[in-house]
């Protein structure tokens, strides 16, 4: 019997809300971390779940569930946007992994799968939103071929 852990990755379904939920209620805390605005400007509208179940009905929106051994442990979510030459790209707005399935490969496999999806659909360029000081996203994505194009700057006079 092989006891190794399998790495995977599978599209997120209605029957997948309540471990979406709690996952990304994991990222909201890693990011608060990082910078308190990011629920206000970068995060989900409330109630979480339901802005997830719309996501997931949204064929404009790739939700992923990254697994080990078929546990979910992360999970990606991206969509279609369209830049101001009109071309549409895809655009990964959210990526997490809980702390035990990082660096064994399940953040590729759900970034590697929500790619292969937009490059079936045509779509060609790609970007991927990463707070500045996430050196651990930034590492990620640039080990996949990413790099930085734009910096948004943030001043807050209630801080």
């Amino acid at each position: 019997m092989n006891d190794a852990l399998v790495v995977g990755a599978r599209f997120a379904s209605a029957g997948d809300i309540d471990e979406l939920t709690r996952l990304y209620g994991l990222l909201e805390a890693e990011m608060v971390e990082l910078h308190p605005m990011w629920p206000k400007a970068d995060g989900l509208p409330q109630p979480i779940d339901v802005s997830l179940a719309s996501a997931i009905g949204d064929p404009s929106t790739i939700v992923i569930l990254g697994t080990l051994s078929e546990v979910p442990l992360g999970f990606l979510l991206a969509r279609r946007e369209t830049i101001l030459t009109g071309e549409i790209i895809g655009s990964i707005r959210y990526v997490f992994t809980q702390l035990e399935a990082r660096g064994v490969g399940v953040g590729e496999a759900m970034r590697d799968l929500a790619l292969e999806t937009f490059r079936r659909q045509g779509i060609v360029r790609f970007d991927a939103h990463v707070l500045p000081g996430h050196r651990l996203a930034k590492n990620f994505f640039e080990a996949g071929g990413f790099s930085a194009r734009s910096i948004v700057m943030h001043h807050d006079d209630e801080r």
